[in-house]
């Protein structure tokens, strides 16, 4: 005879099944079989079989709940499954022969390692599952502490079977199962990541895209989060078409795949996005999914502290190599930490870079590496004590001198920078910030890596990788129209690489009409408000004192190159207290420095101060007193 508790608690001889009763001993065995061969205390039992109500003489009752289940051994012929007094509660023996849980448990076992056995022993397991646990058990402490831990235990298999199936482009294979478990529970993010590669790799991506937005909706009303980084990843990966289609190889690496050597990068790679990564404060958090940032901490064996990816992140190939090159000389005990800045305009793909960079050195900081943000969403910087202090507790306990690699981003102010750069265990730090940050690279030399718009022949090659050849070649035209109208810039030009890939059948010339007669209001996608260009600009100017950003508001109406001579008529200046405003907004990355002398304004960045502008008399002399004396809040 068999106890079968996966399911309706029932007993079996391999023909016949019984299901027993809703009563208290089906309620005591429930008790002591998802504990197997373990002594249960017997507070536990009374608790399992009564609840919070329990009977005056608790251990009487409790003795003759289980003289109870002996009679019902005794009536199916199993006394030899005997319920055992021990010291201070009860066990029931039981092995893979004997209960279906440890038979499970034994089947999953043997899969590990079993190569191309793995797949039929995991379903072999599935299958001893035979619908809700304990329907038939009139415990609320079991349904509430037991019955979770034990539908945990099934999921992990049926996302190993899903994975493995994925792997071996049996798509259409895993969609059943996907749906009813994603159904069942339609918070679980790993699951409906799988559903939505299945469904992309058999050709239904809008399908794909609308499981994103059910989990997104169902997180975002019950929880009040949004998806992990591993679902938004996965979004954009099937916008852009990143996410492979049909069948893969059976060679794939199902877990987290370590991350490629530090190499200089290609000499002409196809282009693509230099992508924004969705912020996340220290790195993204732990999952089956997720790479890690570096391996493991030589100290305690635990991994560091990991860091989003960017999926499919190619282009900038210069600036890239240049910060690998810098980042691979730092992790030496004992030297001080190198220092880069990587700095630009909003929307230039300065946090990108930096997250790419860092996986490709990761080898070099064993310690992990940190993402760490010095704003907040409203551009209100964070103080230097504050951010420091957050680093600290971060950062392995274990961590040696130089271990650690991290990421400052969005730094408004030197002062910001400074305090990080003796703490224990950064061997490299990586600033981001729209500021250029002159007085610390005067102080402390890093090397400098500023971000404009992408050269225009390199956005056009971005364009037709991500559309593909065949669309892009059939209206080289339009490509030339977008990728102008988006000033080159990376936010915008994944903005309309995403609204057409959901759009197959729109033609590249009608959607370049369309944009153009809004520009930039445009160049946003509705379901995410980081993916705005006027939301992003416009926040570049809630950031700046009013009156700088009154004049290069101003400025917008200048066409071409800016001279200081220009923006002295413009802005009602002299020339010299101009010359002053436009290196205030050089420094920005609102504004690009054309050749010695003459700067000039991205044009989608003008077109969108153009339509913000509004007709002032002349701008007051003290706008120059006003700029000069406004420094970021972030200095110390």
């Amino acid at each position: 005879m068999r106890f079968q508790l996966l399911g309706p608690l029932s007993i079996t001889d391999g023909r016949d099944v019984v299901v027993l009763p809703p009563a208290k001993p089906t309620s005591l065995l429930a008790a002591l079989l998802v504990r197997p061969g373990e002594v249960v205390p017997t507070s536990r039992l009374r608790q399992a079989v009564w609840g919070e109500e329990q009977p005056a003489t608790a251990k009487a009752a409790l003795q003759s709940c289980v003289l109870r289940l002996r009679r019902l051994f005794a009536k199916y012929d199993i006394e030899d499954r005997a319920v055992v007094a021990v010291a201070g509660g009860y066990l029931l023996p039981a092995d893979g022969d004997t209960l279906d849980l440890l038979h499970f448990r034994r089947l999953t076992a043997e899969a590990e390692g079993a190569g191309e056995a793995e797949l039929p022993l995991l379903r072999r397991a599935l299958d001893l599952w035979r619908g809700p646990l304990l329907t038939n058990v009139p415990s609320e402490l079991l349904h509430r502490d037991e019955v979770p831990r034990l539908v945990e235990e099934r999921l992990r298999v049926l996302e190993r079977v899903c994975e493995i199936q994925l792997a071996r482009g049996r798509c259409r294979d895993v969609l059943v199962d996907l749906w009813e478990a994603t159904r069942a529970r339609p918070q679980h993010e790993g699951l409906a990541a799988q559903l939505m590669r299945a469904l992309y790799r058999v050709g239904r991506q809008n399908e794909a895209l609308a499981e994103y937005r059910r989990i997104r909706t169902h997180l975002r009303d019950e929880l009040g989060v949004d998806p992990g980084t591993e679902l938004q990843e996965l979004e954009l990966a099937i916008l852009r078409g990143d996410e492979p289609r049909g069948p893969v190889s059976d060679t794939v690496t199902l877990t987290s795949a370590s991350p490629a050597p530090a190499s200089p990068a290609p000499a002409s790679p196809a282009p693509a996005l230099s992508l924004p990564t969705p912020l996340v404060p220290h790195g993204s958090p732990d999952g089956p999914e997720e790479a890690p940032a570096g391996p493991r901490s030589a100290e305690g064996g635990h991994p560091g502290p990991r860091l989003p990816h960017v999926p499919g992140f190619t282009g900038r190939t210069r600036e890239t190599a240049a910060l690998v090159s810098h980042l691979g000389e730092g992790g030496r005990s004992g030297s001080a930490p190198v220092l880069a800045v990587v700095s630009g305009g909003p929307g230039m793909g300065k946090t990108a870079l930096a997250l790419h960079a860092a996986h490709l050195v990761a080898d070099r900081y064993p310690a992990g590496a940190v993402l760490l943000p010095l704003s907040g969403p409203d551009g209100t910087p964070r103080s230097a004590d504050e951010a420091a202090a957050e680093l600290r507790s971060l950062l392995p306990s274990g961590a040696g001198p130089g271990s650690s690699l991290v990421i400052l981003d969005d730094v408004v102010h030197p002062d910001q920078v400074r305090r990080f750069l003796d703490a224990t265990g950064c061997g490299a730090v990586v600033v981001t910030s729209r500021m250029g940050l002159a007085a610390l690279v005067a102080t402390h030399g890093p090397a400098v890596l500023p971000l404009g718009a992408l050269p225009p022949q390199e956005s056009r090659a971005l364009l037709t990788a991500v559309l593909g050849q065949e669309r892009a070649a059939a209206e080289t035209g339009a490509v030339h129209t977008l990728t102008e109208a988006c000033g080159h810039v990376p936010l915008a030009l994944r903005i309309v690489a995403a609204r057409l890939l959901t759009r197959p059948r729109m033609r590249l010339a009608d959607h370049a009409a369309w944009l153009l007669r809004d520009l930039p209001a445009r160049l946003a996608l509705p379901d995410d408000p980081r993916m705005s260009v006027p939301l992003a600009l416009d926040g570049a100017l809630r950031r700046l004192p009013a009156p700088l950003a009154d004049a290069h508001l101003r400025l917008a109406r200048l066409e071409g190159r800016i001279t200081a001579p220009d923006a002295a008529g413009a802005l009602s200046l002299s020339e010299a207290d101009a010359e002053e405003v436009l290196e205030r907004l050089l420094d920005t990355g609102l504004v690009e420095e054309d050749q010695p002398g003459a700067l000039r304004m991205n044009p989608l960045f003008r077109a969108h101060a153009l339509h913000r502008s509004t007709r002032t008399s002349g701008a007051p002399q003290s706008l120059v007193a006003a700029v000069r004396h406004a420094l970021p809040s972030g200095a110390t």
